[in-house]
């Protein structure tokens, strides 16, 4: 999305076992005063918080939080009469949380992005053609219709980072491997290890 313009900072949204990754989708039920609080400046503003996965119970979010999440951007919101908000936010960049300030209402950081890499660039076309292939192996059993769908999402894929986010986003539902997936800045590494998933889960399925 290079026309987008990161904030330098933004509130966070700090949650157990979630990670989302750039272009998914995260529906969010906004209850908690805090988190209302920073969905309105948020809104009044541009549109942009972050989530980040909550690694500890307690204490300050720079040691219970993990250090890579990512900023979204609110697609749509809807606040009920209670105050609550049904949303949704769009994953947009994997962020590194530098410094956490305890100024507001809400957990709020700055941050920098992480950059995503593939290299050799020549062989982008057959990493993509591999991961392509795990997924089609693994969901096989699945019916034709949900195939295709899965079929056209990859299809949205024009480099092997984004589609390694879409097989994540939508096929890895481990906590810890999606947290450790998200904080691989080699794309050539997440393949290695989507498909190693890929391939254990359908073994499994058929044993």
């Amino acid at each position: 999305m290079p026309t987008i313009h990161l904030p330098e900072r933004c509130g966070v949204m700090l949650l157990p076992d979630c990670t989302l990754f750039p272009h998914g989708g995260l529906p969010l039920f906004i209850f908690e005063p805090r988190y209302r609080k920073m969905l309105g400046d948020a809104l009044e503003g541009d549109c942009f918080f972050a989530v980040a996965r909550l690694i500890e119970d307690e204490g300050p979010p720079a040691r219970c939080t993990a250090a890579v999440g990512t900023i979204g951007l609110v697609r749509a919101s809807r606040e009920q009469e209670d105050g609550t908000s049904q949303l949704l936010l769009h994953g947009v960049m994997r962020v590194r949380f530098t410094e956490w300030f305890d100024d507001r209402d809400y957990p709020y950081a700055s941050i920098e992005p992480v950059v995503s890499f593939f290299a050799p660039e020549n062989q982008s076309a057959g990493a993509m053609k591999t991961l392509r292939g795990a997924v089609e192996d693994a969901i096989r059993p699945l019916p034709e219709e949900v195939q295709s769908g899965v079929f056209a999402l990859l299809d949205r894929a024009e480099d092997p980072a984004l589609m390694t986010d879409i097989v994540c986003q939508q096929f890895i539902h481990e906590p810890d491997l999606r947290q450790r997936l998200l904080e691989m800045e080699s794309v050539g590494e997440r393949i290695s290890v989507i498909c190693e998933y890929l391939r254990k889960a359908s073994a499994a399925a058929e044993g």
